[in-house]
Order: structure tokens, then C-alpha cells, then sequence
């Protein structure tokens, strides 16, 4: 590398570490706009009725592979911790004791999602990703209750802003990356599915019953993902861009049951707006904070701000993992979660398992309904690690009954976007015996028809 060209990779270095105190109010106001939303998610999942149904009903549970050890709490426990989590998100929201309220909520939100993998959902990892990276931007450096009281001692840096762009771009990008597959563009699959589904809606009805519609649905919904984080950047698209979210996530929240996302979207999307512009949605505010703040003066940046590049690079990478495994992830699932995997898949199941005692050659039929809930057995029924999971603890019950050697085999059958059912595991393979790891799981069936 020449001198020039060193001297000035150096100068784009420091130019992202430098002062940036306009970028404090669009950190302020995606603090402000997160917290406040987290507590009206947080309401509206406890209002369900989902956390006894979700993490106290459950007979067993289905933890992340290496977070076996994680527990779902006794019953008032659990309901104490989404109480905690609303005053840690308002805690995040006003900017009171901000940091310790960022680390609190992403721990136990964490700590929740990783009780059982049927919860999980993309929007719940996203949540996560930004309550971890909240923990590294000086977010309560203006409008909030730290800043007023004198608490805040990190000075706001242009790669603090650049981080939080990052983020959010990354959800959109990525999501349009995972759609440039066949079943998607080529088969419009699963919209032909759910738009069908969706005739009975007036007016528009009897369009979602058209193929072209799903196809036409299809290749739009991935250029969006794809090209809206830089529209948004840039400023002669934006307000067309942002009318363009605002649309896109409003369809997507009538036609498709998905919660809270579509919200969540369109809030984090307006972190692409001027600075100036954010620090004029805040101003209505000001009676809770006041109007004068001094910024701290920039020193170093804080160690545990260098923990931003593996962080993103984890992002980066996750999502292409799937392509160290062979055959269709959408039969295996190997590398499928966490990975922006939005919408793309409509998959059934049905599994029976068999379990043999090999001293008396006896066998009995488990039907999963014995077992779990609604919930936990249509998910174990089309996901290959579930259904391994579900063995062992079959396997465990004989064990505790007598059985030293008990051996489990499944009948399993999934069908995938529309495409006939096929055998998704060996019915041959004794599962009891076979371990959980991140190696291509070979007793899956991913290549046959």
C-alpha cells in the first residue's frame, strides 16, 4: 500500500471516530421511539395471554443448541420478568439510568427468547440485536433523564450514527438477499399460498386470487428489501422511499398475522431522516428534559466500542451459513434461523414416533399432542433439530422408567411451499443415539423427493 493511499484509509479511520453531536438526537430519538414501542409490545404480549401460554404452560420446552442449560423461570417468576422488562424499556425510552436499563432488557429479553427456539421469530431477533447495540451508543446524550442529572460520560461519534443505519439497513438488505431463490421468484412461493388465503378481503379479494398478483407480489417485495435502505439514504428518494415503507409494512400487517414487526419497521426506517429533523420531533418533549444539554467532551472511545466490528461481521456472515450445509434449507432448516429468512417459507408437518426396548422387542407409539402444546408440535413436526430434541427426551423418559437402551425412530413428513409431502427423516435412524451439533445432521432426508 502506497503512502498516499495509507494516509488516507487513516483519514477515513478517524473521520468515523470523529465528534458528531448532531447524530445525539437521531440516537434520542430511536432510544426514545424503541423503549416506547417494547412497552406496548411487552403489554400486548402479556394482554394475550401468551406468557402463561408460551412459557408456563408448556409440559417441556425446545432450548437453543448450547443454551440447554437455560430454564424457564417458576410462574409468578416469569410473569415478574416481563414486568421488569416494561420498567427496563421505559427505562431505555427516558433515557433514566440508561445503560444499565439497555444491558438489563437485552439480557432478559434475551434470556426469554432463548427458553424455547418455537417462540423464535425475526422480529424478536432483531430486538435483540438492537437492545445489545443500544448498549454501546451514547443514546441518552440529549433528552433524556441522565442527561439532565449530569450522568452521561461517552461524547457521540459519527460511527455511533453509522451503526445505527447499519442495523437497521441490514434487516431490509439482507431479507432481499435471502429472497433471491426460486421457490420466491420463480414459483412465487409461499405468496401464492397466503394471498389466496386472503380472498374474502373486500375489494381487493378476488386480485389475491391472481397468479400474476403473487409473482408480481414476489419480485417486488425482494427489490424493496434490497434497494429501500439506500433510497432512504439517499436524500432526493427518501420522503418517496419512507411513503414506500410506510405502504409496504401497512399491507404486509393486514394480509399477514405478524405481530408488532411492520411497526417496529417503520419507526426504526425513520433513523434515515436528517439529524436535524429528529431533533425537531424530540423538541415537543423538552418540558421533561429541558432545552439545554452540554455534550461530554470526546476523549478515547471505550474499549468495548471495538466490540461493534465483530458484532456486524457476525451479521454479515450468519445469514450465508446455510451454504456450508448439502441440500434444500428449507428441508434441513441448517442455517435457516437467524438469517433473514422473512416469509419465506409455508412448511407442514406430521410426525409419529416409535419407541423400542431393544431387551424385550417391544415398541409403543408417541403421538407429540401427548406431549406438547399446539404450538411446540406444529413446529417440531417440520424442523429436524426439534424432532432430534423431542427423541432425546422421549429417550430420557424411558430411561427413567427402566429402559437402559431405549431406541426412538420417527415417521416424519413435511410438505414445503406448496410441493407434495415428502420423508423428511430416516425412519431407519435411531435418533436416541444420534447428537446435537452444528454438522450436517445426515439422517435428514434433503434431496429426495
Amino acid at each position: 500500500m502506497t503512502t498516499t493511499a495509507t494516509k488516507h484509509v487513516a483519514f477515513s479511520l478517524r473521520a468515523w471516530r470523529e465528534p458528531d453531536p448532531g447524530a445525539a438526537w437521531t440516537l434520542a430519538f430511536f432510544r426514545l421511539g424503541f423503549g416506547l414501542l417494547m412497552c406496548l409490545s411487552l403489554l400486548r404480549f402479556a394482554g394475550k395471554g401468551w406468557i402463561y401460554e408460551l412459557y408456563v404452560l408448556p409440559k417441556v420446552y425446545f432450548p437453543f443448541y448450547g443454551f440447554e442449560w437455560v430454564k424457564p423461570l417458576p410462574e409468578p417468576l416469569m410473569y415478574a420478568a416481563f414486568g421488569l422488562l416494561v420498567l427496563f424499556s421505559l427505562g431505555i425510552a427516558l433515557g433514566f439510568y440508561y445503560r444499565f436499563s439497555a444491558v438489563a432488557f437485552f439480557l432478559l429479553f434475551t434470556y426469554v427468547e432463548l427458553i424455547d427456539k418455537t417462540n423464535y421469530l425475526n422480529h424478536y431477533y432483531f430486538i435483540s440485536l438492537a437492545a445489545f447495540l443500544l448498549i454501546f451508543l451514547p443514546a441518552h446524550a440529549v433528552a433524556s433523564f441522565d442527561a439532565r442529572a449530569g450522568r452521561v460520560r461517552q461524547a457521540v461519534r459519527r460511527y455511533h450514527y453509522l451503526a445505527l443505519l447499519l442495523q437497521v439497513g441490514s434487516v431490509y438488505f439482507f431479507a432481499g438477499i435471502a429472497k433471491i431463490k426460486p421457490d420466491w421468484l420463480l414459483h412465487a412461493q409461499p405468496l401464492r399460498i397466503w394471498l389466496q388465503a386472503n380472498n374474502d378481503i373486500p375489494l381487493i379479494g378476488p386480485l389475491l386470487e391472481q397468479e400474476i398478483t403473487a409473482y408480481l407480489a414476489s419480485w417486488a417485495g425482494m427489490l424493496f428489501d434490497i434497494s429501500i435502505p439506500f433510497l432512504l439514504l439517499w436524500k432526493r428518494t427518501r420522503v418517496p422511499a419512507y411513503v414506500l415503507v410506510v405502504f409496504f409494512h401497512i399491507c404486509t400487517g393486514v394480509l399477514f398475522n405478524i405481530g408488532m414487526f411492520p411497526y417496529i419497521m417503520m419507526f426504526a426506517a425513520l433513523v434515515f431522516f436528517p439529524q436535524e429533523q429528529h431533533r425537531r420531533w424530540l423538541q415537543p418533549l423538552r418540558f421533561l428534559w429541558g432545552t439545554q444539554f452540554s455534550l461530554p467532551v470526546p476523549g478515547k472511545a471505550p474499549v468495548l466500542s471495538y466490540l461493534l466490528l465483530p458484532f456486524f461481521l457476525l451479521q454479515i456472515l450468519l445469514p450465508f451459513r446455510y451454504l456450508l450445509y448439502p441440500g434444500d434449507p428449507f428441508i434441513t432448516e441448517e442455517g435457516f434461523r437467524f438469517s433473514w429468512n422473512v416469509m419465506l417459507m409455508e412448511k407442514n408437518g406430521i410426525c409419529e414416533f416409535r419407541v423400542h426396548d431393544p431387551r424385550s422387542g417391544r415398541d409403543h407409539i408417541v403421538y407429540p399432542s401427548e406431549w406438547l402444546s399446539k404450538q411446540q408440535e406444529r413446529m417440531m413436526s417440520s424442523q429436524p433439530d426439534m424432532i432430534l430434541q423431542f427423541a432425546h427426551m422421549l429417550a430420557e423418559a424411558e430411561k427413567a422408567r427402566g429402559n437402559a437402551a431405549p431406541e426412538v425412530y420417527a415417521q416424519c413428513y413435511v410438505a414445503v411451499n406448496g410441493r407434495g409431502s415428502r420423508v423428511l427423516i430416516d425412519p431407519h435412524t435411531n435418533l436416541a443415539a444420534e447428537k446435537e451439533s452444528f454438522y450436517h445432521k445426515k439422517w435428514i432426508r434433503s434431496d429426495e423427493p
